[in-house]
């Protein structure tokens, strides 16, 4: 019996001969194993972009929105008409064990002022709790105290976006600004967050007491009344249960009855967020099986030119046989060269997959991730089809009779 180094070291000269045939006959394993790689990295590059999205927004984060209005046969949609209340943030976090913090919303879009540099950005009333609820870091200065948010004091925490474009350079902490004509006193500057999934920028906002945005800077109807309340859940599970639960307690306390409509919306987040990933995992996994389908059509190619290789070889075949090849040696040589001719093409394809992947991410705006796993996949796949589409052209070259083989020209 041949040891399987001669047999490769046989397959490889095979190849090697006829160069421009073995290049053609991978072609399709090529182009497969190519096109697996960049469907499989655009779609974990959409994967990490929604967990990168799932980052900056918080995890385990629900939205409460005050409800609809309707006046004289207009409506408005959810928050159009202010119908939450500072209670309810607080009994929302003291009385649901599913929630682990919560934090009032109150913001209106106005212009800011330093010097000759102006800005207009979104003007959010809050507390402290906001920065647990969303994950969110003070990257210099520091949060409001506890008396001015009771003083409703003058003072804002900016994001990155509004400091480059009022400050540029320039530390702002403990300079003043000026919003709706009035002075606040910068105290803090966020860390960046960057834009979400649907490209809006999370940095340009200004956050400022909830009580001075609703007697300074807003002004709402009665005291106390908010727009927003978001909801940081205990953990994942825990925010489905909390969406029933806030549910619940708000219909309590706004005394809504049992045919009557809610006064407020809830918005689950995190459920939302795992629907666009699983989204992504099974277009990943289309995409992926629609390209792998020219592995197939490449290991049909291969199973093909293996068979007329074994037309063309049938007197070597013969001779192998005559000085003591047996069936099992004839069936490693054919089957060696298949498994070698879809590698090479396996390995052609990674590179040119790779670069395929580079220039979708530079000539779009697509991101892509190309990680180990999605390399092995196709490759490993590659040489499964040289293997099955190889071994019946292999075994029709084990079944030739050596004397007919001989007289074969």
């Amino acid at each position: 019996m041949i040891d399987t180094k001669t047999v490769f070291t046989i397959a490889i000269r095979a190849v090697k001969a006829n160069k421009m045939r073995s290049v053609l006959t991978s072609l399709g394993i090529i182009i497969g194993v190519a096109a697996v790689i960049v469907m499989l990295g655009v779609g974990g590059g959409a994967q990490k972009s929604i967990e990168s999205e799932i980052q900056t927004m918080g995890s385990n984060l629900l939205m409460v929105v005050s409800g609809a209005t309707s006046s004289g046969g207009a409506r408005g949609g959810f928050g159009s008409q202010l119908t939450l209340k500072l209670e309810d943030v607080n009994a929302i976090e003291k009385e649901l064990n599913s929630v682990k913090a919560a934090a009032p919303s109150l913001n209106q879009v106005n212009q800011i002022v330093w010097g000759n540099q102006n800005w207009s950005t979104s003007v959010m009333g809050t507390d402290n709790r906001m920065f647990e609820v969303r994950e969110w870091p003070i990257k210099y200065g520091r949060q409001f105290t506890e008396t001015e948010l009771a003083s409703a004091a003058k003072v804002a925490i900016l994001g990155q976006t509004v400091v480059e474009e009022i400050f540029g350079d320039i530390d702002p902490i403990d300079r003043m600004v000026k919003i709706k004509g009035m002075p606040f006193k910068v105290i803090g500057v966020l860390a960046e967050r960057g834009q979400t999934g649907m490209g809006q920028d999370q940095d340009d906002v200004i956050y400022v007491p909830i009580l001075t945005a609703q007697k300074k800077l807003i002004g709402v109807e009665f005291p106390g009344l908010i727009r927003m309340i978001m909801v940081k859940a205990v953990d994942t599970e825990s925010a489905f249960i909390a969406e029933q639960e806030i549910n619940q307690l708000l219909r309590q306390r706004h005394r809504i009855g049992i045919n009557q409509d809610d006064d407020f919306t809830v918005r689950n987040l995190t459920q939302f967020m795992e629907m666009m990933r699983k989204s992504t995992e099974v277009m990943t996994i289309l995409l992926g099986s629609i390209a792998s389908i020219s592995l197939l059509v490449g290991g049909i190619g291969i199973m093909n030119i293996m068979l007329v290789s074994v037309t063309e070889r049938t007197r070597e075949i013969g001779i192998r046989m005559a000085i003591g090849a047996r069936a099992w040696d004839i069936r490693m040589q054919f089957l060696m060269e298949s498994v070698v001719l879809s590698f090479i093409g396996g390995i052609i394809g990674i590179i040119l997959g790779l670069v395929g992947a580079w220039a979708v991410k530079q000539l779009t705006s697509l991101n892509t991730s190309v990680p180990l796993i999605y390399i092995l996949i196709p490759f490993t796949f590659s040489g499964m089809v040289g293997l099955i589409f190889g071994y019946y052209p292999a075994y029709k070259a084990s079944l030739l009779n050596p004397i007919n083989a001989l007289r074969y020209e």
